[in-house]
């Protein structure tokens, strides 16, 4: 196991800050009796948190100190008037009641410190859970977008196989007079019959048109697929047995079961 990769993930502060989950907690109590190392971390980042809060630490507010002192002084003055009383009976009394006066107003110093520590430590957990949640968010969308490249990468590949296949026929369709700057290609292939379009430039259709694809077989027009509106790249159609040329119409949305001409975009015919 690589401890140090271990100790840089991160588990041993969400550990220590109470974030980790009962799976992490687990081993991490399991693999720190088999590694020192991560003993040696814990120790390290909890002496971290300790300087932290040492070097944030506020202050008890003037107006605690204030009443405090004034107490005192008054139990001064009280213990004053106590003492014109027989020194015998009073003298046990007397230093009972200043060491529970001194232990009150310590205690009171000490529970002011502790909440100012608390709201500190509360507001540095809070801290550190929101970075720690927005690291896991962030690796997520990391995650899914690199497994979006690999899905093109792989069409991309897959396609390029296609096109440089030996039993791949490629018809190119330039566009037809007016709209020369249009351009695509199929690849018909010759065994299996099945039909694949590239669209190098088509102009992009409108929300309520779709491109068709026709095969003319002894110059009849054959429907041979619609090109669906998330096609970037290569795009398997129809079979098409025969075929003497191949053209594309934009049509109505779902297609037409006749090519409107005036809608031709580009016309390629089959050499040989």
């Amino acid at each position: 196991m690589d401890i140090q990769a271990y100790i840089a993930s991160g588990v041993i502060e969400s550990y220590v800050l109470g974030l980790a989950t009962e799976q992490e907690v687990a081993e991490l109590e399991q693999l720190r009796k088999q590694y020192p190392e991560i003993n040696q971390s814990m120790a390290a980042f909890e002496a971290l948190l300790e300087a932290e809060a040492m070097a944030n630490a506020q202050q008890p507010p003037a107006h605690i100190k204030q009443a405090l002192l004034q107490t005192l002084q008054s139990e001064f003055k009280d213990t004053a008037v106590a003492s014109t009383q027989p020194q015998a009976t009073i003298t046990g009394k007397v230093a009972n009641l200043n060491w529970y006066k001194y232990a009150a107003a310590a205690a009171v110093i000490l529970i002011v410190a502790s909440a100012g520590l608390n709201i500190y430590f509360f507001n540095k957990v809070n801290q550190l859970q929101n970075q720690y949640l927005a690291l896991v968010n962030e690796r997520n969308s990391l995650e899914a977008g690199l497994n979006i490249y690999k899905t093109k990468a792989l069409d991309i590949y897959n396609s390029m196989q296609l096109m440089s296949d030996p039993n791949m026929l490629k018809v190119s369709m330039p566009g037809i007079k007016g709209k020369e700057d249009n351009l695509a290609t199929v690849f018909w292939d010759k065994q299996s019959k099945e039909v694949y379009l590239l669209p190098n430039r088509l102009p992009q259709a409108p929300e309520n048109k779709q491109y068709q694809l026709w095969a003319l077989v002894n110059g009849k027009p054959v429907d041979a697929g619609l090109l669906s509106a998330d096609c970037s790249g290569l795009c398997k159609l129809k079979t098409i047995p025969d075929a003497q040329a191949f053209a594309i119409t934009l049509e109505n949305k779902g297609g037409s079961p006749a090519p409107h001409l005036d809608q031709l975009y580009v016309l390629g015919k089959i050499s040989g």
